[in-house]
């Protein structure tokens, strides 16, 4: 097994308004050799907005904004904006987040030239009900209830409030693969992956094709017992000489809740819809106090990575509440997962 250091909290929730029920789960990328974080900060009523903050080294908070940098701006989130992931491809900076209305949970995008400033580029996950699901993915042979099971919402609303599967865990790849972006999603209980040529692309047409051929998509399912919940995105996928590195998370369900433990596994470097190898045991798991208790008990949530010197550092919310770190040598991984190529 491969040796994980848990380096221990770098950031907690602080007095302010905007961040004084929690900090958890953050984009992580370096840019002239300083590493940005853009958390998600959580207020009281589970409201959410990005904070940011800025490391001198990958353990090393130097500067940590007072106030939220992006917050919600229209109706298809005005409960909040969660979780966000953040590549560089070219040019731009992708940051993908989690649009909240207090009923639909569904991955959104905005992009950035300066880490600044930000364009809102709206949701571009499919918004389809579990209704329109079932209908467009019965040919080819699904099981709608385990989908119907994994993504009921028990929320009382009025019929006019449109409800759509939740589609979370939005991820781009740092790059173009064969001139095409990809990226993954995840509607429970797999992670689902879609490349395209254009991001105009992704319209109401594409995402009826994509449902009505939905097996074709599915890139990783439950496999082992520590991920035999369900499983979703982590972090933006590392390239490496092996394959693409996903670190992702894995969730299984006990007396007391659901556990959530980082896990990785190789994807081919040029047609990442293939599955190379995966651990079959968590990378890492809750184990210490700070994981173990919090807003929700249990919680080790990889988001984002920095890769320094050989050395894995893996961002993570603990238990909800606020952002650790892990950290791993990275070739020791690759070797690891190699033993278990398919």
């Amino acid at each position: 097994m491969v040796e994980v250091k848990k380096e221990g909290i770098i950031l907690r929730k602080t007095d302010l308004d905007f961040e004084n029920e929690g900090v958890l789960n953050p984009a992580v990328i370096k840019e002239n050799d300083k590493i940005h974080l853009f958390y998600r900060a959580v207020a009281k009523g589970n409201f959410s907005t990005v904070g940011h903050c800025v490391l001198s080294d990958p353990l090393t908070v130097e500067k940590r904004s007072d106030s939220p940098i992006i917050v919600p701006e229209s109706e298809y989130e005005k409960h909040g904006v969660e979780d966000p992931r953040i590549v560089k491809i070219d040019d731009l900076f992708y940051l993908t987040y989690t649009s909240y209305d207090g009923i639909n949970a569904l991955g959104s995008l905005k992009i950035s030239k300066d880490l600044r400033s930000w364009k809102n580029k709206g949701i571009i996950v499919p918004k389809i009900s579990d209704e329109e699901f079932k209908l467009l993915s019965v040919p080819e042979g699904l099981i709608p209830d385990k989908y119907r099971r994994y993504n009921e919402i028990q929320i009382s609303h009025t019929d006019c409030v449109p409800t759509f599967l939740w589609d979370k865990n939005l991820i781009f790849f740092p790059r173009k693969i064969n001139n095409k972006f990809y990226f993954i999603h995840r509607i429970r209980p797999e992670i689902q992956i879609v490349s395209i040529r254009n991001m105009e692309d992704l319209n109401s047409d594409f995402w009826q094709d994509y449902i009505a051929h939905f097996k074709d998509y599915i890139l990783l399912s439950p496999k082992y017992d520590h991920e035999s919940g369900y499983i979703g995105g982590g972090c933006p996928p590392i390239e490496t000489e092996y394959g693409w590195l996903m670190i992702y998370h894995g969730v299984y369900d006990t007396v007391s809740g659901y556990v959530y433990n980082a896990c990785a596994a190789l994807l081919d470097i040029e047609n990442p819809e293939k599955e190379i190898s995966r651990l079959p045991y968590p990378l890492f798991k809750p184990e210490e106090e700070w994981e173990l208790k919090g807003t929700v008990n249990n919680v080790c949530f990889p988001t984002g990575t920095i890769v320094e010197n050989d050395r894995l550092y893996i961002y993570y919310g603990a238990a909800d509440e606020r952002i650790a770190v892990a950290s791993l040598n990275i070739s020791k991984l690759l070797k690891e997962l190699m033993m278990y190529a398919v």
